[in-house]
C-alpha cells in the first residue's frame, strides 16, 4: 500500500511490489495474479477491518451516543499507520475492474449507513434520510482526513482525537432543529 500511495496504482510495478515484499516476481505471482488483485485485497481488507469494528460496536448493549464514541475510538485506532491505505482508497479505486469497485463502495456504503442509523438513533430530527447520512459523511470527513494531520507522538493521542470527534457530533447533533 504504501507503494501504491507513493507511487500511483500505474507508478508501481509488480517488480517493484515484489521488492517492497522481499520476495520474487514468481513468487509475488503464484499468490497474486495481478496488480490489480493486491490492490483490491488490500482495499478490501482495511474497508473489511473496518466493517468488523461496526460489527463488534454494534453488538454492544449500550446506548447510540457510546457506540458511536466507541466506533470513533476503533476507526481512530485502526487509522494509525493508515495513511497508505487512505491515500490508495481515494485516489486509486479506479483501477480495480467495476465489479471489484462496487464490492468497495457497497461496504464504504454499509460502514456511512451504519453511522447513519446511530445518528438517527441519536438525533430523530435528522429525517428526513438524506439529513442522517449527511450528518454520516460528516463524520467521515473528520475521521477520515486524520490520515493527513494526526501524529501519534503529537501532544493528542488517538483516544483523545477521538473523543473530540465524537463529542462534536454527539453535541453538534443534539443542537440539530429540524427546518420547518
Amino acid at each position: 500500500m504504501h507503494l501504491f500511495a507513493e507511487r500511483g496504482f500505474l507508478g508501481a510495478s509488480v517488480g517493484d511490489l515484489a521488492k517492497a515484499c522481499k520476495t520474487s516476481k514468481s513468487l509475488f505471482y503464484h499468490y497474486f495474479p495481478s496488480k490489480e488483485d493486491v490492490l483490491f485485497e488490500a482495499m478490501d481488507s482495511h474497508v473489511r477491518a473496518l466493517g468488523h469494528a461496526a460489527a463488534n460496536v454494534a453488538a454492544m448493549n449500550v446506548p447510540a451516543p457510546q457506540k458511536l464514541r466507541a466506533l470513533t475510538h476503533s476507526f481512530m485506532h485502526l487509522y494509525l499507520g493508515a495513511a497508505a491505505y487512505h491515500k490508495v482508497l481515494l485516489n486509486e479505486i479506479a483501477h480495480l475492474a467495476p465489479p471489484r469497485q462496487k464490492t468497495i463502495v457497497s461496504r464504504q456504503r454499509e460502514l456511512i449507513d451504519f453511522v447513519a442509523g446511530m445518528l438517527r438513533e441519536i438525533q430523530p430530527k435528522l429525517e428526513p434520510a438524506h439529513l442522517e447520512r449527511a450528518a454520516s459523511m460528516i463524520f467521515f470527513g473528520m475521521i477520515n482526513w486524520t490520515h493527513t494531520w494526526f501524529k501519534p507522538e503529537g501532544p493528542a493521542s488517538a483516544d483523545a482525537i477521538a473523543d473530540l470527534i465524537a463529542d462534536i457530533i454527539l453535541t453538534g447533533t443534539k443542537g440539530y432543529k429540524k427546518p420547518a
